[in-house]
């Protein structure tokens, strides 16, 4: 027995000697563990808020302090972005799923954006303070090319 999303779907395959009640029985405990398992990597706005301000305090000396940081669907032309001026980070949905040091990356980016709302060498030098900066940059370009998006970190 096995369980995947796929293309938006979810894939459920069964032994086909089941009973339709032993299938309808498995198709519920799949899917369950499939829904916990991506609790577990796609943190909700909370968990966000508490990463942001632990990454704020390691890379950016406490000084930038999101009043929120939420998922957003509508983020379609980029990773994330940024409210200065009310100090709201939202990131792409795109996001969920990927590993930590590239979210964390991309919060890191909307946090400097606090601090430095262009994209100037301060700007660029609170941002490479994050070590993984580069590769973390690289990787969502190689995800952007692989799915043909048009996305931007700036």
């Amino acid at each position: 027995m096995s369980a995947y999303r796929q293309d938006g779907r979810t894939i459920v395959m069964l032994p086909g000697r089941m009973s339709r009640a032993d299938e309808d029985r498995w198709v519920i405990e799949m899917l369950g563990r499939l829904d916990r398992q991506d609790a577990r990597r796609r943190p909700g706005s909370e968990e966000l808020e508490e990463r942001a301000a632990r990454l704020s305090l390691r890379y950016l000396d406490g000084q930038a302090m999101p009043v929120s940081v939420t998922w957003s669907a509508r983020q379609n032309g980029r990773w994330g972005s940024c409210t200065p001026a009310d100090a709201t980070i939202r990131l792409s949905n795109r996001l969920r799923g990927m590993p930590d040091w590239v979210i964390d990356y991309v919060l890191v980016h909307e946090l400097a954006h606090l601090l430095q709302p262009g994209h100037d060498p301060a700007f660029w030098a609170l941002v490479g303070r994050y070590p993984r900066t580069e590769r973390a940059r690289g990787f969502l370009e190689g995800v952007a090319v692989a799915a043909s998006l048009e996305l931007s970190d700036e």
